[in-house]
């Protein structure tokens, strides 16, 4: 069997390794349109800042590990233009080359959204979900003195942290009403407060202009004018799917549509990570969720079904954990405003308490959980100290469908320098009995 990859990110690099381990003999191929594999985009924020030291260590592992170690043929610099029924056209080093398959494998991931505002022709505009980016955002930072970023989702908000760690001067312009506008507003105000104290946080304001003379110099906003050396847009992203319209059938999000084998609308052809489409848990709906652990895991079980075996991915719930300086912010499931856009009737309960004992200082956290009426648990939100264990704890429960009962009778442990007796997960789950009319 011939097995074809388009894309070395974390699904395809993960599917390649597993058809491999699973038939050893299957000539397996992957082409890659950077000289990249395996890596990790999330990453950059932290090798910009310094944390990371090397840009190597966003590679899990280079070419040569899954050439030598894993019998996987390679080819990066390879960017396919053309895909038909049992072929493929790569652009290689300048070179068009042909190649056969019997089954393929869409790994495209996703690339950055654009604003509606022309900057093509300035430099100092950057976007940082690239890899092939992640060396000359930092460049660019190091140099820089006034940076605005537009946008505060996760990116936003972690190169926000990142810029301002390097001493930069930052302004973050954001279109929505609060910062991580795919949370709640509860939680949305911590970050903001905090936020407040290191950069200059515009809400409610749309970029309409950039400004320069070869380089940035200048971003207008529907409000006001901000002077930088450097813009990050950090927006979010598409699903990266021009080679396989149509050739497979695209979901309403224009990811590609899978079934739980990962299998598109074409016999032996499938798609995985962020160029795919797959299941929300929590609604059971078609969805596009464009983040890393789901798109290895899609990546796994494209790549046992490619071999022949047979295995089912039951879809993701969008978890998520991310930081600014000391506080941390995470989620799972739906945000208020999510489960009242995919009309449940909503009941939710908002607690501020001590994530640890109350006689250990700090330890602060602001959690939400959301419910339907009929007491079925959407999500979790939470913001401050001790939030990851949390939002592992509530992701578990979600995966399976639990209950507002559920989440009060889970047995989280107790140890006072890191939990309580009544966890703030249990006491939300109190406060919605309550609401539920639950004694």
């Amino acid at each position: 069997m011939n097995i074809a990859i388009i894309g070395g990110g974390a699904a395809g690099m993960t599917a390649a390794s597993r058809v491999k381990a699973l038939r050893p003999d299957w000539n397996v191929m992957v082409l890659e349109k950077t000289n990249f594999v395996s890596h990790a985009p999330c990453g950059i924020p932290f090798y910009v800042s310094g944390i990371v030291e090397y840009f190597e260590e966003l590679c899990t592992y280079d070419v040569a590990h899954f050439r030598s170690e894993r019998g996987i043929d390679v080819h990066t610099n390879a960017r396919v233009i053309e895909v038909g029924d049992g072929y493929l056209v790569a652009e290689e080093n300048g070179r068009e080359r042909k190649y056969e398959w019997d089954k393929l494998l869409f790994a495209t991931g996703s690339r950055a959204k654009r604003l509606n505002v022309k900057y093509e022709e300035l430099e100092g505009v950057l976007c940082v979900n690239d890899i092939t980016n992640a060396e000359k955002v930092k460049k660019w930072a190091l140099k820089a003195e006034n940076v605005v970023i537009i946008g505060s989702g996760y990116i936003g908000v972690e190169m926000a942290e990142a810029m301002t760690r390097l001493g930069k001067k930052v302004t973050v312009v954001e279109m929505a009403e609060r910062p991580l506008p795919e949370y709640d507003a509860e939680i949305a105000a911590v970050l903001k407060t905090e936020m407040e104290k290191f950069v200059n946080l515009r809400l409610g304001e749309r970029v309409v202009a950039f400004e320069g003379k070869d380089k940035v110099e200048k971003v207008i906003t529907n409000k006001a004018e901000y002077r930088c050396d450097m813009a990050i847009v950090a927006v979010g992203v598409h699903p990266n799917t021009e080679i396989a319209r149509n050739f497979v059938e695209l979901g309403k999000s224009g990811a590609i549509k899978t079934n739980s084998r990962m299998e598109t609308s074409r016999e032996n052809v499938y798609a995985a990570g962020d160029c795919a489409e797959s299941i929300n848990v929590v609604t059971g709906k078609s969805d596009w969720i464009p983040l890393a652990a789901p798109a290895n895991k899609m990546g796994y079980v494209a790549g046992v079904n490619m071999a022949g075996y047979e295995l089912h991915y039951p879809g993701s719930l969008k978890s998520q954990i991310t930081s600014f300086y000391g506080l941390e912010i995470g989620k799972a499931g739906l945000s208020e405003h999510e489960a009242i856009r995919e009309g449940y009737e909503v009941v939710s309960a908002f607690v501020t308490t001590k994530s640890n004992a109350r006689y250990f200082i700090n330890g602060l956290v602001h959690l939400k959980a959301v419910a339907d009426r009929s007491g079925k648990l959407l999500g979790i939100q939470a913001v401050g100290k001790g939030v990851a264990m949390r939002i592992y704890a509530a992701s578990a429960l979600l995966y399976r469908g639990a209950n507002v009962r559920d989440l009060f009778f889970t047995d989280f442990p107790y140890y006072p320098p890191v939990s309580r007796v009544w966890d703030p997960l249990v006491v939300a789950a109190r406060n919605l009995f309550r609401k539920l009319g639950i004694p």
